[in-house]
């Protein structure tokens, strides 16, 4: 690699040497506004993990069925519990992979690609466990509109639902899933915020594109579909747990959904996943490279050669 092709590919925002310190919230922030907008694509994503053998079989299907039988405002079924989600989950996971990636940069050395996934699934194991009980509901929610009107836990909104749980099954059920939603949960940091890194640095580096929109897109728009692919297979499995209405063993269910549908569930709900969560971590992203961006210039601070954060 040349060394204005490693110098641009390691740029990095610094402030007297030393790079800019982002308020903890900015992941969470910018989670909160691609939740906003990917909402309904979660939903029918859901609902296809978890549909009844005569249910619709696909994504356009469920749309249909969906906006017939609920409406418009179907599709934005358990938007509170997303939002309150991505408050308690991404906030966590974006906050400490960043301020790892803070104190473990210097104006010499950056951390390996290795270590920004060793830092990416630390903070998704405690992202995992922090968002747990918004996660439970946010599964909940979107799911009940599915089942028979006699099953339907008919939550208020995300507090109603967190008070309602605690109060009619115990604290215990907040955590409900937690093991698969916090494997999922590293799996989804490593790929999608490592990869991120990754991606834009060899997009700076080996291409002419500079530190844009475009470059943030395209790491983006890579790392969703890295994310999708590693997390199916744990994301169906939490979905199932989360949203049964009676309880059953992870073994038990494993070795159910093996025998029944065969390895074919692991996929499960990919295109929907892919549709959903490829354009969740391009907006994302973009929004929390623009909270950068506007903090940079309300503060004054620019842009000055140094290694990537």
């Amino acid at each position: 690699m040349s060394s204005s092709a490693r110098t641009r590919g390691e740029s990095v925002i610094q402030s007297k040497g030393k790079p800019i310190h982002y308020p903890f919230w900015f992941g969470g922030s910018a989670s909160c506004c691609a939740a906003a907008v990917t909402h309904p694509l979660d939903l029918v994503k859901v609902r296809l993990q978890t549909r009844t053998p005569d249910g619709p079989r696909g994504m356009l299907s469920t749309f249909v069925h969906i906006l017939k039988s609920n409406g418009f405002l179907g599709l934005y079924g358990g938007l509170s519990a997303s939002l309150l989600r991505q408050i308690t989950y991404s906030t966590t996971r974006f906050g400490i992979y960043e301020e790892l990636k803070s104190t473990f940069t210097t104006p010499t050395t950056t951390p390996s690609f290795p270590s920004l996934i060793a830092m990416a699934s630390t903070s998704g194991l405690l992202g995992g466990i922090a968002g747990n009980p918004a996660d439970v509901l946010n599964v909940r929610m979107q799911h009940d509109a599915a089942l028979p009107p006699a099953h339907r836990r008919n939550y208020a909104h995300a507090l109603d639902g967190l008070v309602r749980m605690t109060r009619e099954e115990g604290p215990r059920s907040l955590f409900r899933g937690v093991a698969p939603n916090s494997m999922r949960a590293v799996l989804m940091t490593a790929s999608q915020l490592a990869s991120y890194d990754g991606f834009k640095a060899l997009i700076l580096a080996r291409t002419p594109l500079d530190d844009n929109l475009y470059t943030h897109f395209g790491a983006s728009f890579l790392a969703g579909f890295v994310a999708t692919t590693i997390c199916s297979p744990v994301d169906v499995i939490k979905t199932r747990i989360m949203s049964a209405t009676e309880k059953e063993g992870l073994r038990g269910l494993l070795g159910r959904v093996f025998r029944v549908e065969g390895v074919g569930w692991m996929f499960r709900g990919w295109v929907p996943s892919f549709v959903r969560l490829g354009p969740h971590t391009v907006v994302t992203f973009l929004f929390l490279e623009q909270h950068k961006r506007v903090w940079r210039v309300l503060h004054g601070e620019r842009e000055e050669s140094g290694l990537v954060v």
